[in-house]
C-alpha cells in the first residue's frame, strides 16, 4: 500500500472477496480429496495477513446440499482457527439487523455477541449448491451461522415479490450499503425482475453519500431464453457487483456502460469441471473501498491445483491422420501421448517456482474424431498416466459433430444435445430433457394428466434433493385438483367427456406458469411434510412414548378444527420439526407443542407456522383417470395451499464473454425497480473510481476524474 494511505486506513475498508469455492468436492477422491480444505485455508490466511475488516463470500461455499461431517468438521476448524482472536472490528452495522437477520434465532451479526470472540467476521450469501432445503428451509450456512462462525444474509423469503434491505456499514468517514440476493432459479428470478417483482431499498438519510456493493449468485451468460439475469435488469444506483456462479476468474471489475456499475466475477477457487473457463489462474480479490472510490487488487491463489487443456481435431491434419489407413488408431493415440508429455512437462517447469502448489496435475485432451476415425480405448491410455496425473480416468475425451439426418419429426435427437461434451459445453438440464422428451414423444405415451413442467420439476428435486416422495406428491396433488375441477364442472362419467375436460384443464395450466410453480411447490412441501412425518415417528422408541403419541394424535383429531395434528403436522419455524420431536420426552401429551421458550400460545404458532397436511387417501396405482374419477364420488378431497418451498438449479459453469468497455454514451436504460430512482444527469455523473494496479497498488492515488471521463 503506498505510503499516503496509511494515514487513512481508519476511513477504508479492506475486503477479501471469493465466490464458489465448494468446500467437500471430490472428498473421497484419494488425490484431490482436500484441494478444497487447502485453498480454503489458503483464503483465510490471506485475510488475516492483510488485517482485513471482513470476508465477503458470493455463494456456493460448499459443494453439496448436505455436507459431509468430514467437510463439516474441517470448516468449523478452518473458520475458528482464523476468523476468531482479540483483533478488534474496525466498523459498525447501523442497520436494523433484526430485518437484516430476521430468519435467525441470533438476528445480529457474530462480531457483537458478547459470548464470541471474533476477528474477522465473514458475510456469505448462499448458493445454489447450498440452498436451503427441507422442511425447515434451512442450509448449511445457517448451520454455521447458528455457531457465530459466519453471517448469513441476502435470503429471500418470499416467491411473489422481493424486497433487498442492505446492511449498512460505516468506518469513520465511509458508508457501504451490502445488498445480497442469494441463489434463485433464474426462470422465477428473471419473470421477478421483468414484473419489477424485485425491489432494493435504499437508506433514507444521504443516499448518495453510501458506497452501494451488490452480491448476487445467478447465471451471467445467458443459457435460454430466461435462464440467466441480464446485467441490465440491476438498479442503476449500484456502484460495484459481485458475481457468484460462473467459474471463470473475471476478478478485474469491468464496467457496464448502460448502467455505468462495475462488475467482478472472482471465479472459483476449485477446478469442478475440466472445461476451458476453469484454466485461467484463480484469484481472490482485496477490495479496498474510501468514500465512493475503489479498488481490486488481485492476489493469486498458489494452493491451487494446475489444470491444462486442449483441443485436437483430426480433420485438421490429413498429413497425419487418415481415416483409411489401417494403422491409424494407433497413430492417433501416440499423437496423444505427445500432447499428454507436452502438459506434464509445461507443469513441472511451472511448479518450480511454486512449492505449495499439489504435485500432480489435471489434464485435459478433447478429441474431435469427426471424419470416419475410431477412438482408441481410454482406459488401457491411462494407465501409463496413473502416478503422474490428477484425474487419470478421464484425461481424454472423446466427441464429434454428428451430422443431422432424416428423421422423423416425433424423435429426439439426443445426439445434437450430446455432440459436445457435457462436462465442458452446457450442463444437460433434467427438466429440460424431460420436457422435451414428453413433448416430441408419440401420442399415446404423452402425459395426459401432468405437465411437462411439473413432472421436470419433480425429477429434479428427487436427483438433487433426494425428495424421495416428490413424483409420488405430484402426482397425487395434480390428480386432487383435477378431480375437484371435474366435480365443479359437475361432468358425467363418462370417459370420452371425461378425457376432454382433462385436456382442457391441463392446457389452462400449462399457459399460467405462476400457477403451476405454485403446484409444484404445494407437491413439495407435501412431500416434505411426509417425510418429516416419518422421521418423528422414528424417535419414538419406548411404549410409554407411543403411548403419548396415541394420546396427542387422538387430541389432535379431537381439535381438527384448529387443524393441529402432531402426526402429519410440518413446521416451517426455525429449529423445528425431528428436534422438536426428539425433546419431548418425559413429557405429557398436553404439555407438548405449548412450552417453546415463550413463543406464545399453540395455536397461534400453529396458525402462523403453515399449514398441516394430513394423510389423503388416493386411488391405488396405475389406476386410470376415469377409475380415479368415479372413485372421487365416494371420498371428499381437500384442498390446501403451500406455505414452503424448496428451490433447484442446475450449475452451468461455461464461459462468459467479458463486456467490452465502449465509448459511445448511452441514454437510454432499463427501468429500474428501485424506490428511488435517479435522473440520466445524475446517473451518468456518478462518482465511483475504479483503479486496479496489479503490480505496484496504490488505491487512492490523487485524481479527480470522476467515471464518466474514465471511459
Amino acid at each position: 500500500m503506498g505510503p499516503g494511505t496509511a494515514q487513512d486506513d481508519e476511513n477504508t475498508f479492506k475486503i477479501l472477496v471469493a465466490t464458489d469455492i465448494h468446500l467437500g468436492y471430490l472428498e473421497k477422491d484419494p488425490v484431490r480429496g482436500n484441494d478444497t480444505f487447502v485453498t480454503f485455508d489458503e483464503i483465510l490466511r490471506h485475510a488475516q495477513e492483510n488485517e482485513v475488516d471482513f470476508i465477503l463470500l458470493g455463494g456456493d461455499l460448499f459443494h453439496e446440499n448436505k455436507p459431509s461431517r468430514k467437510t463439516l468438521h474441517t470448516t468449523f476448524e478452518i473458520l475458528r482457527k482464523y476468523c476468531m482472536g482479540d483483533r478488534p472490528v474496525q466498523f459498525e452495522i447501523v442497520s436494523d439487523q433484526s430485518v437484516n437477520f430476521s430468519f435467525s434465532k441470533f438476528p445480529w451479526v457474530n462480531y457483537q455477541d458478547g459470548n464470541l470472540n471474533i476477528s474477522i467476521p465473514v458475510f456469505s450469501i448462499h448458493g445454489n449448491h447450498d440452498d436451503p432445503t427441507g422442511a425447515d428451509a434451512l442450509c448449511a450456512l445457517d448451520i454455521l451461522s447458528c455457531a457465530g462462525l459466519l453471517n448469513h444474509f441476502g435470503r429471500s423469503v418470499s416467491v411473489e415479490k422481493i424486497d433487498i434491505s442492505p446492511l449498512l456499514l460505516r468506518k469513520g468517514s465511509t458508508k457501504i450499503a451490502l445488498y445480497g440476493l442469494g441463489a434463485i432459479p433464474d426462470e422465477r428470478l428473471y419473470r421477478m425482475f421483468v414484473s419489477k417483482q424485485v425491489t432494493m431499498l435504499r437508506p433514507k438519510e444521504d443516499e448518495d453519500s453510501w458506497f452501494n456493493l451488490f452480491v448476487i449468485h445467478q447465471n451471467r451468460s445467458k443459457h435460454g431464453a430466461t435462464n440467466y439475469i441480464p446485467e441490465q435488469f440491476l438498479d442503476d444506483f449500484i456502484d460495484l457487483v459481485i458475481w457468484g456462479h460462473e467459474h471463470e476468474c473475471k476478478i478485474a471489475p469491468t464496467r457496464n456502460e448502460q448502467q455505468l456499475f462495475y462488475v467482478s466475477q472472482p471465479g472459483s477457487s476449485v477446478v469442478t469441471s475440466l472445461s476451458p473457463g476453469e484454466a485461467v489462474k484463480k484469484h481472490i480479490g482485496l477490495l479496498h473501498i474510501k468514500g465512493k472510490r475503489m479498488n481490486m487488487q488481485k492476489i493469486p491463489l498458489e494452493t491451487v491445483r494446475c489444470f491444462y487443456i486442449e483441443d485436437i481435431v483430426l480433420a485438421n491434419h490429413p498429413d497425419i491422420f487418415n481415416p483409411d489407413d489401417p494403422k491409424v488408431t494407433e497413430k492417433i493415440q501416440a499423437f496423444c501421448m505427445e500432447k499428454v508429455d507436452a502438459m506434464l512437462d509445461k507443469s513441472e517447469r511451472e511448479r518450480l517456482g511454486s512449492p505449495r502448489q499439489p504435485e500432480k496435475p489435471l489434464i485435459r485432451l478433447r478429441v474431435d474424431y469427426t471424419g470416419g476415425f475410431e477412438p482408441f480405448n481410454v482406459h488401457r491410455f491411462s494407465q501409463k498416466f496413473m502416478d503422474r496425473v490428477a484425474n487419470p480416468k478421464d484425461i481424454v475425451h472423446f466427441f464429434r459433430h454428428r451430422e443431422q439426418k432424416e428423421k422423423n419429426e416425433n424423435e429426439i435427437n439426443f445426439g445434437k444435445l450430446l455432440s459436445r461434451p457435457a462436462p465442458e459445453g452446457t450442463t444437460l438440464r433434467v427438466e429440460d430433457l424431460v420436457k422435451q422428451y414428453f413433448q416430441t414423444a408419440e401420442k399415446k405415451v404423452q402425459l395426459s394428466l401432468l405437465t411437462e413442467r411439473g413432472m421436470g420439476e419433480a425429477v429434479q428435486e428427487f436427483v438433487d434433493k433426494e425428495e424421495k416422495d416428490a413424483i409420488e406428491e405430484l402426482v397425487k396433488f395434480q390428480l386432487e385438483k383435477t378431480q375437484r375441477f371435474l366435480k365443479e364442472r359437475r361432468t358425467d362419467a363418462e370417459e370420452e367427456k371425461i378425457d376432454e375436460e382433462v385436456r382442457k384443464f391441463r392446457e389452462t395450466r400449462k399457459k399460467n406458469t405462476e400457477e403451476e410453480d405454485e403446484e409444484v411447490r404445494e407437491a413439495m412441501t407435501r412431500a416434505r411434510a411426509h417425510r418429516s412425518q416419518e422421521t418423528v415417528h422414528t424417535t419414538f422408541s419406548s411404549d410409554d412414548e407411543l403411548m403419548d403419541t396415541r394420546t396427542v394424535e387422538q387430541k389432535g383429531s379431537d381439535d381438527s378444527d384448529d387443524g393441529f395434528s402432531i402426526s402429519a403436522t410440518t413446521s416451517r419455524g426455525r429449529g423445528r420439526g425431528r428436534a422438536r420431536a426428539r425433546g419431548t420426552r418425559g413429557q405429557s401429551a398436553a404439555t407438548r407443542g405449548v412450552s417453546r421458550r415463550g413463543r406464545g400460545n399453540t395455536s397461534q404458532e400453529s396458525s402462523s407456522s403453515g399449514r398441516t397436511y394430513k394423510p389423503i387417501a388416493t386411488p391405488t396405482k396405475n389406476m386410470s383417470i376415469f377409475d380415479a374419477f368415479k372413485s372421487s364420488r365416494q371420498q371428499p378431497s381437500r384442498n390446501s395451499s403451500a406455505k414452503n418451498y424448496s428451490e433447484d438449479i442446475v450449475d452451468d459453469d461455461s464461459d462468459v464473454e467479458e463486456i467490452p468497455f465502449t465509448a459511445s454514451k448511452v441514454n437510454q436504460r432499463v427501468s429500474s425497480t428501485s424506490t428511488s430512482s435517479k435522473t440520466d444527469s445524475q446517473s451518468l455523473s456518478k462518482g465511483v473510481d475504479f483503479e486496479s494496479d496489479e503490480d505496484e497498488f496504490d488505491p487512492f492515488k490523487n485524481t479527480t476524474a470522476s467515471r464518466r471521463n474514465r471511459r
